[in-house]
């Protein structure tokens, strides 16, 4: 009977983890100060390895943005990147360049969010995390935490 309990209580809490997503603990600094300067520094496991690897490669042009760093610096976020990624199987694919707001679990995950909330000034687009996700800085993506900015829904 214990054993019942925990199974199902183990099944109700599954769906908390699935959107944990903190940066690993072997975060190397340069990905935070680099990445984390111009935006949200998002958590390896949002894109698959191959998705990464297309992105790092165009750093030239980071949508719309030269974004290089020096090329022990972009080996130590390529490295990082790849070794921390999601399960391309469960993500899906991330478009051409590769967006996170493009993958399979992001639209399924976002489904009910309209075009016209994307395009809320105080959002301004579906790669702004933070602007819903109050946790997100903390890898916490949980619907539970989510906090729209106020008339919109």
């Amino acid at each position: 009977m214990k054993r019942l309990a925990l199974i199902a209580l183990l099944g109700c809490a599954l769906p908390a983890f699935a959107d944990r997503m903190p940066l690993p603990a072997n975060t190397p600094a340069s990905f935070k100060n680099e990445c984390g300067s111009c935006h949200f520094a998002y958590p390896p496991a949002l894109l698959a390895a191959k998705d990464w690897q297309r992105t790092m490669a165009g750093l030239k042009d980071h949508f719309g943005t030269e974004a290089t760093v020096d090329a022990k610096t972009g080996l130590e976020i390529a490295a990082f990147l790849e070794r921390n990624a999601g399960n391309p199987d469960k993500l899906g694919t991330a478009g051409e360049p590769p967006r996170i707001t493009q993958t399979a679990r992001f639209v399924r995950k976002h489904r009910e969010v309209s075009a016209k909330t994307w395009r809320d000034p105080r959002i301004k687009s579906a790669a702004n995390c933070e602007a819903c996700h109050r946790g997100a800085a903390n890898g916490s993506f949980s619907e539970h935490e989510i906090t729209m900015p106020s008339g919109l829904r």
